[in-house]
């Protein structure tokens, strides 16, 4: 196969709808290549019916990355699909979640505050530590983030979250490199995802989109933010890491 990831092997997280940047994600990297495994959390049975629309049908595995259990059987259970010669070169890391109390600065439970952090920050961590049995010559994580340099209308927690996960990515990259190890975040705009919503005042925080994006941006299209994965994925950017790459349409750059 060609395409700039042919030949390489894939664990995409956090696909659950065709609408979802991690399913494009998927997609273009088959599309480029790959070879992928999805994980899924909760619906799987949506996730194996998702599974079955990209290019090539994907096998699926069960993940609760706050599950010490699920996380300490992930290389086997990827062993399964792909036998004694399992490796893994690339991950995809598209998990965040926050209860609706983190939505609430102010007035949010630290047990709100902690699930938002483990979920989306330390699962980035846990989840490639996971994997570094498969991952023997080196290889690239990709987290999707979300701008963390700024106090977003209406993301409260979830902000801070994803502050510690741009942090998490730094350090990462800073441990791994002695490995081949490439770890580097895509920061996306808004996409109405099902994760979105999730999200109290969505619409007020993705509208400053329609306003400050100077290449324009499409809250119905995740394409772009999944190239963006890939490229990252990919051996194009052999020397990069600890690195965030903005997909979001120019908006992270935009003074007042």
């Amino acid at each position: 196969m060609s395409g700039i990831l042919a030949g390489k092997r894939i664990l995409v997280t956090g696909v659950l709808t065709e609408a979802s940047i991690a399913f494009q994600a998927a997609k273009v990297a088959q599309n480029e290549g790959a070879e992928v495994i999805l994980t899924g959390y909760g619906r799987l049975s949506l996730v194996e019916r998702i599974a079955k629309r990209l290019p090539k049908e994907a096998p699926v595995i069960e993940l609760d990355v706050t599950n010490q259990e699920h996380l300490d059987g992930l290389a086997d259970k990827i062993r399964e699909h792909q036998g004694e010669d399992a490796r893994l070169d690339g991950i995809v890391h598209s998990i965040a979640f926050g209860p609706q109390g983190a939505f609430n600065f102010l007035e949010a439970s630290w047990e709100d505050v902690s699930t938002a952090v483990q979920v989306s920050a330390y699962s980035y961590k846990s989840l490639t530590t996971a994997c570094l049995p498969l991952m023997r010559h080196g290889g690239a994580i990709v987290g999707l983030t979300f701008d963390a340099q700024m106090a977003w209308p209406k993301y409260d927690w979830m902000g801070v979250a994803k502050a510690a996960l741009e942090s998490t990515n730094r350090y990462l990259a800073r441990d791994l490199g002695s490995q081949g190890i490439r770890c580097n975040l895509v920061s996306a705009g808004p996409i109405k995802s099902m994760a979105a919503k999730s999200i109290p005042g969505f619409e007020e925080l993705a509208d400053v989109w329609n306003h400050r994006a100077p290449i324009g941006w499409d809250l119905a299209d995740p394409e772009p933010a999944g190239r963006g994965v890939v490229g990252m994925l990919s051996d194009f950017f052999p020397r990069t890491t600890g690195e965030i790459v903005h997909v979001d349409g120019g908006v992270h750059m935009m003074g007042a």
